[in-house]
């Protein structure tokens, strides 16, 4: 087999894999979604727990609260996103903004989205 023939020097051919795996990442991160919304109550109470020798602990309850809904809607856009250009890969449409958007918004997420945010930067930057 020559080595010009090789699928790994044109990485933008495997847009149907790397938009499943967009998909299943999106899935993934609209289910933690939903588990964060769920168990917000404990979450609540277990960092309400730590609280009971501070000072002000209503401030800090308050800025864990901020915290968690950012969270939340990081974790939501990822998904979204991660969705859509997966969708959109799997379509044969030009989706380099919306996977763009998805690798930059999945790179705090290791190890799954870290990999995949970054391989997906170095297949779709200049």
């Amino acid at each position: 087999m020559s080595t010009t023939s090789s699928p790994a020097q044109n990485p933008r051919a495997n847009s149907t894999t790397l938009g499943a795996l967009w998909i299943l990442y999106g899935i993934l991160r609209l289910v933690a979604v939903v588990i964060l919304v769920l168990y917000t109550g404990t979450a609540t109470v277990m960092f309400g727990a730590l609280l009971t020798r501070v000072p002000d602990p209503y401030a800090l309850m308050a800025t864990f609260h901020i915290f968690y809904i950012a969270a939340i809607i990081v974790t939501a856009l990822s998904g979204l996103f991660g969705l859509f250009a997966g969708l959109a890969l799997i379509a044969g449409k030009s989706a380099r903004s919306l996977s763009l958007v998805a690798a930059f918004l999945s790179l705090a997420d290791l190890p799954f989205g870290t990999t995949l945010g970054i391989y997906t930067l170095i297949v779709f930057l200049p």
